[in-house]
């Protein structure tokens, strides 16, 4: 085996999750050269990974279909021992059927997956299958290999960044999400971390797209009248490197079902998962060593309401999210620092 391939052009948490894909891969295969296709955007999350050889990145933005023929025929000219895709969707499939690859395999849900090497089937009702199950089952035709969990590799400069940050214990939070139904009320954010009882610093964490979100919650805080504890807005300022390194040495970690929930578990870092809408049996859930799971103890008929977030609530109450009681949160809190 010399060349590997592997194709997963979502959005950012669906590539950390696919980096155990890539360690299962390399323990099996350590002398393969492994490249790995992302869309524009994501690249950060695996630069100078030790066991990728090329990262190729599509830019789904500017040229989408003129950047795809490019991607194609570097594809073609490379002539993969092994292809894996781990997208659904036509167009990641049609590299597939016209790659010339040895061995191609990919999910059953692709439109063209009729024409791949191997057909391996995708449920989501399982129960029993974290998304890093579904994905290693695509290494099925293979032979067996050890399942590996994510894992994500900060740089020497990612440590240098966060370092002014980690000399008194703190904890983090990133309360947004690409789907409203997925991230837990800004209203209720500003609650937990003004009653929240911690000696320390409490960063919020999150992109430039979520600025906006973090300074309501900044001016919602009055933590002021408790000088133990100092809430930090770093939104905006860190790579996506820097964050997960951040997560790594925090005492733990507050999160939606989202992103930094997987970064957490690439860097096993402690972690309170929070579902509003969605539900952990989707296979998303965390894998950190120290994870908690958080949601309504209230039976709901419209939870889930969807495989993904919503842009609103469906039935307009949002229950899903405002039944989790801040006793909830605060519990994970006590029992880690009771350890």
């Amino acid at each position: 085996m010399q060349r590997i391939g592997i194709i997963q052009t979502a959005f950012i948490g669906d590539v950390v999750l696919s980096t155990a894909l890539l360690e299962s891969l390399h323990a099996q295969y350590p002398h393969a050269a492994i490249d790995l296709i992302v869309r524009k955007g994501n690249e950060g999350l695996v630069k100078e990974h030790p066991y990728i050889n090329e990262v190729i990145i599509w830019d789904k933005q500017n040229n989408k279909y003129k950047n795809w023929c490019q991607i194609l025929l570097k594809i073609r000219k490379t002539k993969y021992d092994v292809l894996i895709n781990i997208q659904r969707f036509a167009a990641t499939g049609l590299w597939m059927f016209l790659s010339k690859a040895k061995t191609t395999i990919g999910f059953n849900k692709n439109p063209f997956s009729l024409a791949f090497t191997h057909s391996v089937m995708h449920t989501i009702n399982d129960v029993s299958h974290h998304e890093i199950d579904r994905n290693h089952l695509l290494t099925t035709p293979l032979g067996i290999l050890k399942k590996q969990q994510p894992k994500l590799y900060p740089t020497q400069a990612d440590y240098e960044k966060i370092k002014s940050y980690v000399n008194k214990p703190y904890i983090c939070i990133a309360p947004a999400s690409v789907w409203f139904t997925k991230q837990y009320p800004v209203d209720q954010w500003i609650r937990f971390v003004n009653e929240l009882s911690f000696e320390g610093n409490i960063y919020i964490i999150g992109g430039p797209g979520d600025v906006d979100l973090s300074k309501k919650i900044e001016a919602g805080w009055i933590g002021s009248m408790d000088t133990s504890k100092n809430l930090i807005n770093l939104t905006g300022q860190l790579s996506l490197l820097a964050s997960a390194a951040l997560q790594e040495k925090a005492v733990l970690n507050y999160v939606n079902d989202s992103a930094p929930m997987h970064f957490a578990s690439a860097m096993n870092a402690p972690v309170v998962a929070i579902y509003c809408s969605t539900v952990p049996d989707f296979g998303y859930g965390p894998l950190s060593t120290n994870s908690f799971v958080v949601q309504t103890n209230q039976p709901l008929d419209c939870r889930p309401c969807g495989l993904h977030g919503k842009k609103q609530c469906p039935a307009g109450h949002f229950n899903c999210a405002y039944q989790i009681q801040m006793q909830q949160l605060q519990a994970p809190l006590l029992k880690m620092q009771q350890q």
